[in-house]
């Protein structure tokens, strides 16, 4: 049997007859703990209790899934977007661990590969958001043992860049090097600009000035820095890195295989994914930066949505 999984927060990849997995059994996972189902803990504030299962959510799943034709699948790819293209990197191994031997199983993240940089104002608000998160979860007994033996802090192995090199199963990484996201959240997080020097910019990229786009070059190099262990050193990873203003882009024919949609070097993000799977060649493609890419969309979606308004709530506790 043929499985496609996805790790969601909203739509997944989307396939029509004849293309790269039209005929493979789908799974959609709601994504509902958080914490990119990693999550085992509990929390009292001496009046209630919170419980944190996405760990525990995850492994009934794919018990659940075994029996019914996943633990006799002969290919599968692990997919998602955002907090989902975050759980493939945390949980692409231990999903390997429950296939056959035989099978060909990799893995697939969009838009998850967030970084762990500082922000406009040298303040690292997502590394103290991941480490919040990881205590208040008790996270860090389900990171890789690897990488959490590895580095000074263990909450470091939530942020893709420091788990991906102990990752063995093969992995690739779609992302845009402007992640809007990342870009109103990470790089240009509201505690950094109080007074609104970036809101222009942030929801157009043509009314950026020079130095603002100077700062988002230079998020593209760290990215594209972060990314070399993948780039150089592993021959069964894959990368799509191009260089559209937009967040998640498997999950919309017009990103994904659309006549117009993004390419790099005349190559679609699914043309690129499947050349990746399926072995017909190596697929490891980075854009040249904004705004020479004329393929782009750059569709810069209004910071609203479940998603964003968790972060910016916790983000407003922790900061």
């Amino acid at each position: 049997m043929l499985f496609l999984m996805f790790l969601v927060v909203t739509n997944y990849i989307l396939l029509f007859d004849g293309a790269d997995f039209y005929n493979w059994n789908r799974v959609k996972l709601r994504y509902c703990d958080g914490a990119s189902f990693t999550g085992d803990g509990q929390f009292n504030n001496g009046t209630s209790s919170l419980y944190f299962r996405g760990q525990r959510i995850w492994d009934a799943i794919i018990l659940d899934l075994l029996p019914k034709g996943l633990g006799n699948a002969r290919k599968a790819l692990l997919s998602g977007c955002s907090a989902g293209g975050l759980s493939v990197f945390l949980h692409c191994d231990s999903f390997t661990k429950y296939l056959p031997a035989s099978a060909s199983v990799k893995c697939l993240s969009d838009a998850g590969f967030f970084l762990d940089v500082q922000d406009i104002s040298s303040v690292y608000t997502m590394r103290s958001f991941y480490k919040s998160l990881v205590l208040l979860q008790d996270i860090q007994k389900n990171l890789n043992i690897n990488c959490t033996s590895s580095v000074n802090y263990p909450a470091l192995c939530f942020f893709p860049q420091y788990a991906l090199k102990f990752i063995t199963t093969p992995i690739f990484i779609l992302n845009s090097a402007y992640d809007v996201f990342q870009f109103h959240h990470i790089l240009v997080p509201p505690s950094s600009d109080p007074r609104g020097h970036w809101s222009r910019c942030k929801l157009n990229a043509t009314a950026c000035n020079a130095t603002q786009i100077q700062i988002l070059q230079g998020f593209r190099s760290h990215m594209i820095e972060a990314l070399k262990f993948l780039a150089e050193h592993t021959g069964t990873g894959g990368m799509f890195i191009n260089s559209c203003f937009t967040h998640c882009q498997s999950e919309s024919q017009d990103t994904w295989f659309a006549p117009n949609s993004p390419r790099i070097h005349n190559r679609t993000i699914a043309e690129a994914v499947g050349e990746w799977y399926f072995g017909r060649r190596i697929s490891k493609e980075i854009d040249c930066p904004y705004p020479c890419d004329s393929t782009c969309h750059n569709l810069i979606p209004a910071a609203s949505g479940s998603e964003d308004a968790y972060i910016s709530d916790v983000l407003k506790e922790y900061t």
